[in-house]
């Protein structure tokens, strides 16, 4: 079953589009599984189902899949924006819960998504361990947030000479969730949230991926140097692909199965 519409959220004050996509299989016992996943920074709700073998996984693993969008948000509580962070970790899972037959145990709870919504799993999996038993961390950008505002705020001409009108756009789209200034907190580094969960007793299992031709592959494997000194469950794999949805749809088979062991 697959529906694709619109969603009045509280927190954005908008109607905003929502798919989801369960079993074919009818369910009469217990809840099902569920996976909040997470389009990347060219796309939207609907773009995992268009594009990955995602019903068959469904099927196959039992899950029901929950696909908000975001625009190009970054999953920030934007300056000059809206507030999508707390619309995806806080809002849209009691939206789910009182809508479908899901289940409200953080082992049975997922959040997975590639490129910016990547990021996005990771955001979510690190600040709210007690909602998400499972995070899966696909092609992921912006790792070092930090890194990438700093740089911008020094070499913001030079940003756009070199890289032309798509680095104006990533430009337009930082400054509306970080502001002007681009200023980041520690909620939007990644590996500060890490660093802060290394020390709680509820950690989310991560499950990382990135393909070997993917131009964010050095990024990632840094992050993985680091990380792997923290006291987490992480997991981290690379095979040829590239930053395109052969890879994503392949990664999240692995993803799906890394969580259902």
């Amino acid at each position: 079953m697959i529906l694709r519409g619109n969603v009045y959220s509280e927190v954005l004050h908008l109607y905003t589009g929502i798919s989801v996509l369960a079993p074919d299989q009818y369910q009469e016992k217990g809840a099902y599984r569920v996976c909040y996943l997470l389009h990347g920074l060219h796309n939207d709700q609907n773009s995992w189902i268009d594009s990955t073998l995602l019903q068959i996984f469904a099927r196959e693993y039992n899950v029901l899949f929950v696909l908000p969008t975001v625009g190009r948000s970054f999953y920030a509580d934007m300056k000059h924006g809206y507030n999508y962070f707390t619309y995806v970790s806080e809002e849209l899972p009691k939206i789910s819960k009182k809508v479908f037959n899901i289940s409200a145990k953080r082992e049975d709870t997922a959040v997975i998504g590639c490129s910016m919504g990547g990021y996005g799993a990771l955001k979510c999996a690190l600040t709210k361990p007690d909602q998400y038993g499972f995070c899966g961390a696909i092609s992921s950008a912006c790792l070092f947030i930090d890194e990438h505002l700093n740089g911008l705020r020094k070499n913001a001409d030079y940003w756009i000479k070199t890289g032309g009108p798509e680095a104006e756009a990533i430009l337009r789209d930082f400054q509306t969730a970080f502001g002007d200034e681009l200023a980041y907190t520690d909620g939007d580094e990644i590996i500060k949230l890490a660093e802060k969960l290394a020390s709680n007793p509820v950690r989310p299992k991560i499950y990382a991926a990135c393909g070997i031709e993917d131009n964010l592959r050095k990024e990632n494997l840094r992050f993985k140097e680091q990380i792997e000194k923290l006291n987490l469950d992480y997991t981290y794999e690379e095979w040829e692909g590239a930053h395109d949805w052969q890879f994503f749809n392949d990664a999240l088979k692995k993803s799906l199965q890394v969580w259902h062991t």
